[in-house]
């Protein structure tokens, strides 16, 4: 079994690296190639922790695996460390043998704005100029750095619940040479594209506050109740998804779908896009939607990535398992 440590992903995993590995999973997911196994998600009643496993097949990729971690609310206050862990299995898909362990914490951060970025790639006009946030927490900043490298964008603007913690996208922004503003969720009507990355289980946003034409990547929304758009927006939007049973489950379309507003049939895979398969955007004036739900199958792809590189860099350790 070969093992990588979390404190190694940093000097092995780049941005290019996790968008190509997730836009590969999510084309084979499409093509009928690559599948989840159901999600376990459940509250161990113990320091408030929310513990789960998200494992699958890719055919492609050959990478058979899961994901096991969860959520401690209570980590970084009482032990300094991040609330969110997690370390990703994978296994020999001829042998069952397992091959290796993963650090998942960094992973779980790239591989998510990974699926935005993919997202933004595939779905926001070309000509977007104008990049705007609506959350600034630990994952924010990982949005928005692969955002950024998907356009030639011209600003980036924020909103937060708590205005203190805007500097660190300005910093970001920074960082691409760009100037940030502050603005108001009515202020959002001048972005292009927004990336939203909450926790929030009331709506925080809706369709008065995006503009025609503009692709929206809602990447907060992984567990039943969660929402952070108002359903006028999903009713009035074009949606996509990584996976349309978890979309519609515990995804951003679960609500509008229990209210009747949305369909199944009406959101389409974004791997679809990917493979030409779907038309993806249709008009500039097009209103879209990626409901980034976060599917096991983009762990194991960005691990079976880290396990590749780790190996030809001399990064890791073969243990006999």
């Amino acid at each position: 079994m070969y093992i990588v440590p979390e404190s190694a992903i940093a000097d092995i995993l780049t941005r290019p690296d996790a968008f190509d590995a997730v836009e590969k999973v999510f084309a084979a997911m499409s093509a009928g190639d690559a599948y989840n196994f159901p999600v376990i998600r459940e509250a161990i009643g113990h320091e408030e922790a929310l513990y789960g496993f998200k494992g699958g097949f890719d055919g492609v990729g050959k990478s058979l695996g899961l994901k096991a971690g969860g959520y401690w609310p209570h980590n970084l206050e009482k032990r300094g460390i991040i609330n969110h862990q997690s370390t990703v299995f994978l296994f020999d898909p001829d042998t069952g043998k397992v091959a290796a362990m993963v650090g998942g914490n960094l992973l779980t951060a790239l591989r998510t704005a990974a699926a935005s970025s993919v997202s933004i790639k595939h779905l926001a006009r070309k000509d977007a100029k104008v990049m705007g946030m609506i959350g600034a927490g630990h994952q924010a900043k990982f949005q928005l750095r692969h955002a950024l490298e998907t356009h030639n964008f011209e600003k980036v603007i924020g909103w937060n619940y708590h205005p203190e913690m805007l500097p660190s996208l300005a910093e970001v922004a920074a960082e691409f040479d760009l100037p940030f503003e502050a603005a108001s969720l009515k202020g959002m009507v001048e972005a292009d594209v927004v990336i939203s990355m909450t926790s929030s289980f009331n709506p925080i946003f809706g369709a008065a506050h995006i503009s025609d034409g503009t692709h929206i990547a809602c990447m907060g929304t992984d567990t039943v109740g969660k929402q952070e758009c108002d359903t006028d927006l999903i009713v009035k939007a074009t949606i996509f998804t990584d996976e349309v049973a978890q979309s519609v489950t515990l995804g951003e379309t679960q609500h509008a779908v229990a209210a009747g507003l949305k369909s199944r049939d009406d959101i389409f895979e974004l791997g679809a896009v990917i493979n030409g398969t779907h038309a993806g955007r249709k008009s500039e004036n097009e209103i879209t939607l990626f409901d980034g739900t976060g599917v096991g199958l983009q762990d194991l792809a960005v691990s079976a990535s880290i396990v590749e590189i780790a190996k030809a860099k001399g990064i890791g350790m073969e243990v006999d398992f």
